[in-house]
């Protein structure tokens, strides 16, 4: 969009500068007004797939621009961008280079960022250098020095070994734990009813915490029983034991291995006195999802105290609130995600050194899905397309859904689709849309503290990193990638 009256710089020969402009607080009609439009207002446009963030290109010639905002007939100005006062009151300006200081880079995010989504285009065109009204430059593709990175990881480390785990209990709630005697079939309609992934495991006779059980070992049974050659029946699953699962669990695993005889797993928790470098530490070396906070109030460990499911998207919540006002003091929470070795990336052509990110189509088969989920060690796979855009995404716990009504008695895993079987979770395969909670996205150029903030949102742990408008999939980011990548591991 570019005003006619502006048309000058066409004529004249000046290089105009495709320029985005956003308001990401949201509004029922959002327009934008300034310098470069002769202060009339020009309407700007929701982002497909974030309807809470308004955006307009505007053709601009290099120098000093000034602008504000009218959302819903109010005069505004974005605080969390550079502005000064003028005659008109306080309002946003923009200061372009000239054609001679452009610098061929990927696109900038905000600087500084604010707390809106950032669902926008991705135009390479878009802010070649912006100096701002202090007359300070601003590369598009931010950059710090290796001290600055070491500085970040390490105040974020310090914080994390300074709190404790008692830190992460809520001031109310319920924490399901299951005995160990609990027939399989029962346990699984809990964990369905519950709405968890996994729970630990009571043995009364012991008196102590032995394990969890997950949703991983929902798709295992489902695989035995997919198995012509098990010894595992459906009529089993009625009477077959939790502590008989995990024994055959136990077997098969050493069987795989290779090994004659099985060691059980000791379970893995923490205490409330473990700080939370210390739980981070134990998810990531384990590969599960939550630590129990266990707390036996005597020192021969008897009589255990179920406190809490200690998770990494709590203790990135706790992150995120300590440096909510101070993240300009860490400068690696201002580069965008894909300007650090963070998340798997879909590789660019000629590229043979990463590691492939998985993707089904939905016509996919559930065995092959549930195969992924088990050799591909990974925890949900995105649903795409032909285009490769992003429809859905399939992940472990969705496969407590099929205890549902005991479907999973009665579907063939090579028959049924992908498609299929998200039809059976509560919110269908249907909306494709960003308000889907199914499907949690951000775009490659957004800041890191803006994805951390998403993903320490209740039951976020992963973002597909998609491609604006089209949707198409870049990526995907997970809590422990975060986590790697902030602690240097």
């Amino acid at each position: 969009m570019y005003p006619s009256d502006m048309d000058f710089a066409r004529e004249s020969g000046t290089m105009l500068i495709p320029t985005r402009f956003e308001w990401p607080y949201g509004g029922r009609s959002v327009l934008i007004s300034g310098s470069f439009t002769g202060w009339t207002q020009w309407p700007m446009t929701p982002v497909e797939g974030c309807p809470t963030v308004f955006q307009t290109i505007c053709s601009l010639p290099p120098g000093y621009h000034q602008y504000k905002f009218v959302v819903d007939g109010e005069w505004r100005h974005d605080e969390h961008k550079p502005f000064g006062s003028s005659n008109l009151g306080m309002v946003n300006t923009i200061l372009l280079a000239r054609e001679a200081n452009y610098i061929p880079a990927m696109p900038i995010p905000q600087i500084p960022p604010g707390p809106g989504s950032n669902m926008d285009v991705d135009n390479e065109a878009f802010h070649r250098v912006v100096r701002v009204s202090d007359s300070t430059l601003y590369e598009p593709f931010l950059r710090i020095s290796e001290a600055d990175l070491e500085m970040s990881q390490h105040r974020i480390a310090s914080f994390m070994s300074m709190h404790m785990a008692y830190e992460l209990l809520p001031e109310s709630g319920k924490v399901i734990a299951l005995d160990v005697d609990l027939p399989v079939k029962q346990a699984f309609h809990i964990l369905h009813e519950q709405g968890i992934s996994m729970a630990p495991l009571w043995d009364f006779l012991r008196g102590k915490f032995v394990g969890v059980l997950s949703a991983l070992d929902f798709i295992l049974i489902m695989r035995e029983l997919g198995n012509h050659g098990s010894n595992l029946t459906e009529e089993e699953l009625e009477t077959h034991t939790i502590s008989a699962w995990k024994e055959a669990k136990s077997y098969l695993n050493s069987q795989i291995n290779g090994q004659g005889s099985s060691v059980p797993r000791r379970l893995l928790h923490a205490g409330p006195n473990n700080n939370l470098k210390e739980v981070a530490l134990k998810i990531l070396q384990s590969g599960v999802s939550t630590v129990p906070i266990i707390h036996s109030p005597s020192e021969d460990a008897s009589n255990p105290q179920l406190l809490h499911l200690a998770s990494l998207s709590g203790i990135l919540k706790c992150i995120c609130r300590y440096f909510r006002h101070s993240s300009s003091s860490l400068p690696v929470l201002q580069l965008p995600i894909c300007a650090i070795p963070v998340g798997t990336w879909v590789p660019k052509i000629g590229e043979t050194n990463q590691r492939p990110l998985a993707t089904l189509r939905p016509t996919a088969s559930l065995s092959a899905a549930l195969n992924l989920l088990i050799q591909g060690q990974v925890s949900s796979i995105p649903i795409v397309d032909d285009n490769n855009s992003l429809l859905d995404v399939y992940s472990r716990s969705d496969i407590t859904s099929l205890a549902k009504d005991n479907i999973y008695t009665h579907i063939n895993l090579e028959e049924t689709t992908i498609h299929q079987a998200l039809q059976y979770r509560e919110d269908p395969f249907t909306t494709y849309d960003y308000g889907n909670q199914r499907c949690h996205m951000c775009l490659r150029s957004d800041p890191l503290h803006k994805v951390m903030d998403r993903l320490s949102k209740p039951g976020v742990r992963r973002l597909v990193i998609v491609e604006a408008g089209s949707k198409r999939v870049e990526g995907i980011i997970s809590l422990s990638d975060i986590f790697r990548f902030l602690l240097g591991i």
